[in-house]
């Protein structure tokens, strides 16, 4: 989580980290400050009508806001340090979502600094709900402490997501993709939630389907998210590997970071190999490094910015 600051490479560590989300192709941080606010009719806020409203943030599309009630909200970890909440969205916008790795704004009000959030949930058109993973900060109460059926802002669906059948399908720069390694820092693991569960990436099942491994580092295991999920995700074909920088006693997994577990596993015929990256900076450029110099195609490295 739907976490950052400037760098193309800080994904949506939507930050403070709140869900790595993209933003002007720099990475955004959980509450960006508009450079000048423009306003021209108050934001509608009950029932679903699109407005044309617009908040100018002096780079990229001018958001659509359009009016959104939360459905669900609870912890998503066991210190209670990042939420997980399910958002009821106009149809025409869920009907926008069809990339993983794609995201959204979200206020409360005019008065609200936006949040950039990362969708977890996978593209449904026929299901307008969305689910982000966010990290709680001091500013972002207001979402983070929401009670069902509080209202929020919501724009239109947002970037270009992970562009896997571009560049892991085909024979754009080899074979087809065997392989996929997937690697989340913090809340970014939600737009990789929401790309192992939308079946894009074709990953396992009884027709040869490609193999693919997940990376998962947070700071403490009861900073894990999607821990109930982890099974799931094993059934799919994805191998969960959660990595833990600060562990505990009893912890008996792998310990540091990702790109250091990256480094001491190697990758399995990295010419047919690709990867998703939702983080820090730091982990997204030492992943990279250690991707390419094993003979993973630049090309096939992805990040959703």
């Amino acid at each position: 989580m739907l976490s950052l600051i400037s760098s193309a490479l800080w994904l949506s560590a939507i930050a403070s980290v709140n869900a790595f989300v993209p933003v002007h192709k720099p990475v955004p941080t959980t509450v960006f400050a508009p450079t000048q606010s423009i306003l021209p009719q108050p934001l509608q806020t009950n029932g679903f009508k699109r407005e044309n409203c617009v908040l100018f943030m002096g780079w990229g599309p001018d958001p659509i806001w359009s009016a959104g009630s939360v459905t669900a909200s609870e912890a998503a970890n066991e210190s209670g340090s990042t939420v997980r909440i399910t958002v009821q969205v106009p149809p025409e916008t869920a009907a926008e979502y069809k990339t993983p790795g794609q995201y959204v704004q979200m206020i409360l009000n005019e008065d609200t600094k936006p949040l950039f959030l990362a969708i977890a949930s996978a593209p449904d058109a026929e299901n307008a709900y969305f689910e982000f993973l966010i990290k709680k900060t001091d500013n972002n109460g207001w979402i983070t402490d929401a009670a069902v059926g509080s209202q929020v802002q919501i724009s239109q669906v947002l970037g270009n997501g992970f562009p896997m059948e571009e560049n892991l399908e085909g024979f754009k720069f080899d074979f087809p993709t065997q392989n996929v390694l997937l690697f989340a820092a913090g809340s970014g693991i939600a737009p990789l939630k929401a790309a192992m569960e939308s079946g894009q990436l074709n990953v396992g099942g009884g027709g040869g389907g490609r193999t693919a491994r997940l990376y998962y580092g947070v700071q403490t295991s009861e900073d894990l998210c999607y821990v109930e999920d982890f099974a799931k995700w094993e059934q799919m074909g994805f191998q969960v590997v959660p990595v833990l920088s600060q562990p505990g006693p009893e912890w008996g997994g792998r310990t540091g970071y990702v790109q250091n577990c990256l480094e001491e596993d190697g990758v399995p015929i990295p010419r047919n190999s690709g990867a998703l990256l939702c983080g820090m900076k730091g982990m997204a450029e030492s992943v990279t490094a250690i991707l390419t110099k094993a003979g993973v195609f630049e090309g096939r490295v992805l990040t959703n910015f």
